[in-house]
């Protein structure tokens, strides 16, 4: 374990190295290098340049025209729009008026850009509306890039012009973006991080840079790269339109290319991540099958923007094999001035010209893949099968005891009332097709124990769905929104509650989906024999009375004899993945927990526990957190994990008796070089205002 967790702190510890060094100019997206290569290729009339250079050419002549805002507002689908595609426009216009100088180093059209910059820098006062931010990250690295090239390249650039710049940049766009905003769908914040980066190397602003790279990094809801791009490759907006896919997969990349060219390497970060959702959604594009959680949207399938040459020339170097994205970036037409541009400045004269011996596949992390409800489902003899149109309820009921497999074909079973579950029973589904979901009549969960003394109940291969509606919304977020409020429907998914001195046991969950719960997705206690297997439960948890923090993905206490292997325990809007509470002999392998709002996994008071083998990041807190209540926990152990990417402590524990750790893989937990915080000190965790784990 010292071994693997000196090594991860060496690569910390250079990384910072990285940081403190001073910035390369001009360096935001291209060098003097790369400048001096796009140049050549047009100058020699080699494709795809040269065709990008005419459509530039002739698209912002030297007479183009534009009119400054003082005051920008842009509401939803730009209504009203006041100065918003003015904007948009000229930070374009700006950045291929600076390419196009360089291509050919007339002097109109370096005059031209800094008419624009000069222009709106005297006049931008502020942002308001829904696009506000929006538009400030699509247009800052624009302009930056813009001004970066001029200023380093062209003789009639004065300090005026840097000063104006930088006045634009850190009194009107820094002020609306400084924050982020995690709460939008990801390709927001992944713009915005790229402007900010864009604006740290342009002001040499080490400390903006660097926030920005920890952002990237670690930032809560949608705003960080590893809550954007899934260890399966699907995105966070995979459900919603290929439009938007490829637009947040093409800022962080950008934001990547930007730390790359000053030292600090993004693109290998959670085992070239990047790649990994570059080449599942090129995949989609291009017309291959994808497996996903949600259906892959249609919308703007076949619809390829350019732009991704830079990151196909880098992982091709890296050694990496990208043969979807290859394929997508081949039917990426220069049809219009966007595109173009994205032409003219994706290559690097180092990455472009540099070939990796051999390649080696992009693939996903195994940890809990494949996890929740299945395609299909079959009669077998001796099956009770039953349509969505029966009386579930009065079929439980009338097989109850029996130990007979109910079988739920195809369809939406509405619930109008918690559906009671008796003792030795097996339902089962046909996979991703049976969903139960509820009507607004359904008060605490959708399934409740029905006999305190069951024994023998299996529940496998169907959804449950604590939405409205199972169908998907057009945007991700809409759900997401709905169920996070404070009075939001107050439901759990299955809350299976026994008591002492009764003997609840032998309970099972196999390949079973339960999503979109504003209370605990899973909710077991005081049960003696437990099987978690396969399952999918996420999204469930949020800010519902009794409030944030209460509410999970998984919550299991005071029962004994749990075992829970590849499975996905994801993105609870306010608690954790998995918490455990007062429970004896407990074994999570193999499983994924990642985006949760708090802790990964947490135990407080449990007795011979284990996690190994799963990948646990990106989680707000820690990755593993061993809490002490009053008594404190023994015999736990924590070995052979992935714990990456976390807000907190890869693992942090509070009196654990006889606590192994070893053996785990830490990436860039917290943001300091120490991944661990062991104590035997029995010390109670309360309210911490600084939000620090």
């Amino acid at each position: 374990m010292r071994r693997i967790f000196i090594l991860i702190c060496c690569l910390f510890v250079g990384m910072m190295s990285a940081f403190a060094q001073s910035f390369s100019h001009p360096g935001i997206e291209m060098n003097k290098d790369d400048l001096d290569y796009m140049r050549e290729q047009v100058q020699k009339g080699r494709e795809p340049w040269k065709k990008s250079f005419d459509l530039l050419e002739n698209h912002i002549s030297n007479k183009f025209e534009f009119t400054p805002y003082a005051h920008v507002i842009s509401g939803p689908f730009a209504k009203p729009d006041i100065g918003g595609w003015d904007l948009m426009n000229s930070s374009e216009a700006a950045y291929s008026c600076a390419l196009l100088w360089y291509a050919t180093k007339d002097e109109r059209y370096a005059k031209k850009a800094i008419e624009i910059l000069d222009a709106w820098s005297s006049k931008l006062r502020s942002f308001d509306e829904n696009n506000a931010k929006f538009l400030i990250a699509f247009t800052g690295y624009e302009f930056c890039n813009a001004a970066e090239i001029l200023r380093y390249t062209y003789p009639g650039w004065t300090e005026k012009n840097t000063e104006s710049v930088t006045h634009m940049m850190m009194s009107v766009y820094f002020p609306m973006v400084r924050y982020y905003f995690t709460q939008a769908n990801g390709n927001w914040d992944g713009a915005i991080i790229h402007t900010l980066m864009s604006i740290a190397v342009f002001t040499d602003n080490r400390e903006l840079f660097d926030n920005a790279v920890n952002h990237f990094l670690h930032a809560p809801d949608n705003g960080s790269m590893v809550r954007y791009i899934y260890p399966n490759g699907q995105c966070q907006e995979t459900c919603r339109d290929m439009g938007h896919v490829q637009m947040g997969l093409y800022e962080f990349a950008a934001a990547a290319r930007v730390a790359n060219m000053q030292g600090v390497d993004l693109f290998s970060v959670a085992d070239n991540r990047i790649a990994l959702g570059l080449e599942y959604t090129a995949k989609w594009i291009t017309g291959g099958d994808v497996f996903s959680y949600g259906t892959p949207s249609e919308r703007g399938r076949y619809g390829c923007r350019g732009g991704f040459e830079y990151v196909l020339d880098y992982y091709t170097a890296a050694g990496l094999d990208m043969p979807n994205l290859r394929e997508l970036v081949s039917r990426t037409n220069v049809s219009n001035p966007e595109n173009a541009l994205w032409k003219l400045s994706s290559y690097s004269v180092q990455l472009h010209k540099k070939k990796a011996a051999t390649l080696r596949p992009v693939t996903p992390n195994p940890e809990g893949y494949l996890a929740g409800a299945k395609a299909g489902g079959k009669v077998e003899k001796g099956m009770v099968v039953i349509e969505p149109s029966k009386n579930l309820q009065s079929v439980l009921d009338q097989y109850a005891g029996s130990g007979r497999t109910i079988l739920l074909r195809k369809g939406e079973y509405r619930l109008k009332e918690s559906l009671k579950i008796p003792s030795n029973i097996h339902i089962c589904g046909e996979g991703l097709n049976t969903v139960l979901i509820c009507e607004p009549s359904v008060r605490t969960a959708a399934i409740l124990l029905g006999d305190l003394d069951a024994h023998d109940i299996t529940i496998e291969n169907l959804v449950l769905d604590g939405a409205w509606d199972h169908k998907l919304p057009s945007d991700p977020n809409t759900g997401r929104f709905d169920r996070s409020g404070r009075l939001s429907n107050n439901l759990s998914g299955i809350s299976l509650r026994g008591e002492v001195d009764h003997d609840l046991r032998n309970v099972k969950f196999k390949d079973l989906t339960v999503i979109n719960f504003s209370r605990t997705g899973v909710y077991l206690s005081d049960v003696n024999g437990i099987e978690i297997t396969s399952c999918n439960f996420s999204d469930n948890g949020s800010h519902v009375v009794p409030g944030p923090r209460l509410q999970h993905n998984l919550l299991i206490h005071h029962s004994g004899n749990v075992k829970i292997e590849d499975s996905r325990f994801d993105a609870s809007l306010r608690g954790c993945g998995i918490v455990m509470e007062y429970c004896d002999g407990i074994a999570i392998e193999g499983c994924e927990v990642a985006r949760n709002d708090w802790h990964g996994i947490m135990m407080a008071e449990c007795k011979n526990g284990e996690a190994t083998g799963c990948l646990i990041e990106g989680n707000s807190g820690c990755g593993f957190y061993g809490d002490y209540y009053y008594k404190g926990s023994s015999k736990l152990v924590v070995k052979g994990n992935k714990i990456q990417y976390n807000n907190g402590y890869g693992v942090k524990c509070f009196a654990v008796e006889g606590l192994s750790v070893s053996n785990n893989i830490y990436r860039w937990n917290g943001t300091e070089s120490k991944q661990e915080s062991l104590s035997s000190k029995k010390k109670l965790q309360l309210e911490n205002l600084s939000g620090e784990w």
